[in-house]
Formats: structure tokens, C-alpha cells, sequence
């Protein structure tokens, strides 16, 4: 019985394939080493100092660049009114016609009582001129020639009275007809042919409004006017004065105004209860685009930043807090987490206040291969050149490519 179990195992072991042999003397030979991982590649961008114009957006509304209420000065019926409503009037063209038979009969009323004035003036200097020869000849008494010259003073103040009388009738005849004080364009009429209007309470008829220049009032912050003036006194910002910033448009349906504006002024006191002051700035409306009361959003180019890092959108991300941060290679080739505070984009880029520092290599590329620790192969990333243009309709410089070899 020992001999033949002996003699089942020796067979058995002789069925084994010829392959598995193999693979098991394999197994037991020296082991052979696997090749080293290679560091992995990225693509970045070396961050320098650019100029980039400092840009506030504001909210506000347009205003017309003068606004007359067309007002009676006279009571009396109108008779009829003499514009299209919403049309284009110029200035001293009549408007409305109010009766004017009262005013011409008082008119005229003055101009009688001036006549009458002007006789009674010419009487009484006749009559002071004898009694001066005669009260040198002591034929009349000293007093009656004292009153013969208080006559004609007194009848010359008569005749500037019913002077005074008659071009004050005169005005008011005038009045009648309603003219426009500035050339612009006419409103919606008040009143109506037929209406009753009163100089007492300065009836309103209509309104002209000139829109071509049209205002915009802008509302800033305390806040922000303050942190551009310390930064304009530090020589972070520069700018040639308030008169040359240039001022653009979002109007209410998202597109860019045509025209450039100009800053008029700043207010000088801040509102109490919204803690704002109003800059206004001027623009052309020579098309009309703009009419009084539309809500405007204006970007003000407030100066230049000469020290600005620009870092493409594509290198910046943002972890669950909302801090933005960026993957650079410092000067082992390792990488490292940056945090990063900004202050807005400028075309495809990020504009970096703190965290970065001129001269450093940030990942664009190949960001999620690689994890702070890392060594990796930097090489310069490979981004679209095609300028985009902002909202101000200038060309905003594409991501600094150019400056990414120096750091490969």
C-alpha cells in the first residue's frame, strides 16, 4: 500500500503542464526593478507687474441737461395750443395763447392815464417857469412859487408812474402768449383749449426738457471714494484729473452705450442716511438713446494700476469658503497652494491683490494632476492670444503667455 501511494503523487506531479513549469521557475529567478514615475507636466504662467486701468461700476439714472416747466404768468382762458406734443420746440416759440382782451384794454388804459400825466407835467413846469420870473420881481410870494415847482415834481413822478404802468401792461400782455424758455423737446400738455389758467398759482401747462446732452447721476459709496483717494495719494493709482476719466454705459437691456462720457463733478457731502455721494457725469444723445429717468449702470475709469498681477481665470479656483487660490511651482519645482485675494477680472484674467508675488510660476495647466508636494516638469502654458474687449469697448491684453518660458 506505501508503494503505490507513493507511485499516485509522482504521477500526479508529472500531468502538470509544461507553460505552468515555467511560470513557476519564473517565479522563483531574480527579480527585475520597474522603471521610475515620471514628474508630471504642467503648463504656467509667470506673473509681472501690468498696467490696468482701475474701473468702478456704478448704478444711476439719466437726467435731462435742462428741464423747463412751462408755467402761466397771467390768469385767462386759453384759447389754443400751438405744438405736437413730444415734438421738438425752440426756445421762444409760443406754446399756448391765452385770451388777451383784458390785457390789451389795460393796455391801453395805461396809455391814457400816461397822456394824461404827461399834460398835466406840461402845465404845471409852464407855471413854475413864470412864477420864477416873477418872484424875482417880488410879483408873487415866495411860498406860491415854492408850490408851483412841488407841482411839477409831483407831475413828473405822475408821468414815471403811468410809465411804469404801461410797460407793466405790456408784459402781461405778452404773457398771453406761452413760449418756450429753452429749445428741447416738449411734454405731455396740461391743460387744454378752453381751461382757466392763474398767474396766482403758476398753472402748469407743459414741459421741455433738452436731452442732447443728457446727465447721469451716479451714487458711490463713502467707502469707495475713500479707498480711491488713499490709493491715488499712495501713487497705486495714477490719473491726469477728474475731468479725463472716461465714463461708459450699460443701459437696461445690457448693451453698451455708444458714447463716452465725461465726469462733471463730485459731490462734496455724503448722504447721511445711505452713506453715498452722487458723481455726476455728462454724455451726447444726439439719437435720443437715452431719455430722463432711465436706470443706468456706468463704469468709471477711475486710473491705472501700475503694479497689478493679472493670472488667467483657468489657474484660479475657489475652495468651500469661497477663498480663491492658486496652484504655483516654487523654486524647487514642488508645488504649493497660494491663497489669493482679488479685486475683479480684467478680460480673461484675474486681477491678484495679495498672495502672489512678481516673478512666481502659477499652474494653468494641468491642474488636476497634481496636488501641493508634488515635483513636476513646468512648461509654458499654451493659452488662446485673441484679445477680449470689456464693457468700456477697449481691447483687454490675453493672459501673459509670453512671460510663462522665462519660468519653464
Amino acid at each position: 500500500m506505501r508503494v503505490k501511494r507513493v507511485s499516485i503523487r509522482w504521477a500526479s506531479f508529472s500531468l502538470l503542464p509544461a507553460a505552468a513549469l515555467a511560470v513557476m521557475l519564473a517565479a522563483c529567478g531574480p527579480k527585475q526593478s520597474a522603471p521610475p514615475p515620471q514628474d508630471p507636466e504642467v503648463g504656467i504662467v509667470t506673473v509681472q507687474p501690468t498696467p490696468v486701468p482701475v474701473v468702478t461700476e456704478l448704478p444711476g439714472r439719466t437726467s435731462a441737461y435742462l428741464v423747463a416747466q412751462v408755467r402761466a404768468r397771467v390768469d385767462g382762458i386759453v384759447l389754443r395750443r400751438e405744438f405736437v406734443e413730444g415734438s421738438e420746440v425752440k426756445a421762444g416759440q409760443r406754446l399756448y395763447k391765452i385770451d388777451p382782451a383784458p390785457y390789451i384794454a389795460a393796455l391801453n388804459n395805461a396809455k391814457a392815464a400816461l397822456a394824461k400825466a404827461q399834460a398835466n407835467l406840461a402845465t404845471t413846469t409852464a407855471q413854475a417857469n413864470r412864477y420864477k420870473v416873477l418872484v424875482a420881481a417880488n410879483a408873487v410870494s415866495k411860498q406860491d412859487y415854492d408850490n408851483a415847482v412841488a407841482s411839477e415834481g409831483q407831475a413828473a413822478a405822475d408821468v414815471a408812474a403811468g410809465k411804469a404802468s404801461v410797460d407793466t401792461a405790456q408784459i402781461n400782455l405778452g404773457y398771453t402768449d406761452v413760449v418756450s424758455p429753452v429749445t428741447g423737446r416738449v411734454g405731455i400738455s396740461q391743460v387744454t383749449p378752453g381751461a382757466y389758467v392763474q398767474a396766482s398759482q403758476a398753472t402748469l401747462m407743459s414741459t421741455v426738457q433738452q436731452l442732447d446732452p443728457m446727465y447721469v447721476d451716479l451714487t458711490q459709496s463713502s467707502l469707495q471714494g475713500l479707498q480711491l483717494r488713499r490709493d491715488i495719494q499712495s501713487g497705486r493709482l495714477k490719473t491726469s484729473g477728474p475731468n479725463a476719466a472716461k465714463v461708459t454705459l450699460i443701459l437696461e437691456d445690457g448693451r453698451p452705450y455708444g458714447e463716452t462720457g465725461k465726469l462733471q463733478f463730485t459731490d462734496v457731502t455724503v448722504d447721511q442716511t445711505t452713506g453715498s455721494v452722487t458723481i455726476r457725469a455728462i454724455f451726447e444723445n444726439k439719437d435720443r438713446v437715452l431719455l430722463p429717468g432711465m436706470f443706468v449702470r456706468a463704469r468709471i475709469q477711475e486710473g491705472v494700476n501700475d503694479a497689478a498681477l493679472l493670472v488667467p481665470q483657468v489657474g484660479v479656483t475657489h475652495d468651500q469658503k469661497g477663498q480663491a487660490t492658486a496652484l504655483i511651482v516654487d523654486k524647487d519645482d514642488k508645488v504649493a497652494l497660494r491663497p489669493l485675494v482679488t479685486s475683479g477680472t480684467y478680460g480673461p484674467n484675474w486681477v491678484v491683490e495679495d498672495g502672489l508675488n512678481p516673478g512666481d510660476r502659477v499652474i494653468v495647466q494641468g491642474v488636476d494632476k497634481v496636488h501641493p508636494g508634488n515635483k513636476v516638469k513646468t512648461v509654458a502654458a499654451q493659452l488662446p492670444a485673441t484679445p477680449a474687449s470689456d464693457a468700456t469697448g477697449q481691447a483687454t491684453p490675453a493672459a501673459p503667455a509670453a512671460s510663462a518660458a522665462s519660468g519653464a
